[in-house]
């Protein structure tokens, strides 16, 4: 397999975050992807999607006037929706979007850490983990089971996800999705029930994906992680491309005009 940077392993991530959205917003009423100069933004009017998949990702190395028509394309798309809730996501390395956000209003909310890998980094064998049938039925119900909008990703096309759901004493306890996208494997979703936690599933799922991508002839891998999840992906051979920026717009009523 080909050697990929981080700024490779970056620009494949994004495409493949990019891409994974579209396919959700295929199964959800009036939702788009909007790919605009600079930015790309997925629109989500409609619950129950509209509190979780509204988010958009800046480019970097935007010049200055550049930056300023991406957050302007970027808040149109939006209030044109009628969506005031969304996250304005810029990379670490771009302390110049930052501050143009900054100074229309918009607060650091959240950070997550982009991370990614070449497949011959791999570092784990593959795991032997007790799966039940990729039933996406079961899986939007687990996800309303955990906590999330009841309905989330139910009008979702199955096949354009990996989707693996791990099973105890015929219970599932964890699940994890890929989505292949030009070679590169996005991982996402990958969640324990509280009372599995601590068991090693969480690294399990991730690493069966992986090996999974390499069979299906992906050359890389990416995801975001949680602060607290960094770790999980990082013993199964994931590598840290920079934190990613999780900005809120202002409320509504103080917006720039």
């Amino acid at each position: 397999m080909a050697a990929f940077d981080a700024a490779e392993l970056y620009a494949r991530g994004a495409a493949t975050l990019l891409a994974s959205w579209e396919a959700i917003a295929r199964g959800a009423p009036g939702a788009a992807v909007l790919r605009l100069p600079g930015v790309a933004a997925a629109v989500f009017p409609h619950g129950p999607e509209r509190g979780v998949y509204n988010n958009a990702l800046l480019e970097r190395g935007l010049a200055p006037g550049e930056r300023a028509a991406a957050v302007e394309a970027m808040a149109g798309a939006y209030a044109a929706a009628g969506v005031d809730d969304y996250a304005a996501w810029v990379h670490e390395s771009d302390p110049g979007l930052g501050d143009e956000l900054a100074a229309r209003g918009f607060t650091l909310a959240e950070t997550t850490r982009a991370m990614g890998m070449s497949l011959d980094e791999l570092a784990v064998p593959r795991p032997d983990v007790e799966l039940a049938p990729a039933d996406w039925s079961a899986y939007v119900a687990y996800l309303h089971g955990v906590g999330v909008p009841e309905g989330l990703l139910a009008g979702v096309d199955p096949a354009a996800f990996h989707l693996l759901l791990a099973r105890r004493d015929g219970e599932t306890v964890a699940t994890a999705l890929a989505h292949h996208h030009a070679g590169d494997c996005g991982v996402f979703n990958v969640s324990t029930v509280a009372t599995a936690r601590r068991q090693g599933l969480g690294t399990a799922l991730t690493a069966r994906l992986v090996h999974d991508a390499v069979a299906r002839g992906c050359s890389t891998a990416s995801l975001q992680s949680t602060p607290m999840a960094e770790r999980l992906y990082a013993a199964v051979g994931f590598r840290d491309l920079g934190r990613i920026l999780e900005h809120a717009p202002p409320p509504s009523g103080s917006r720039r005009a």
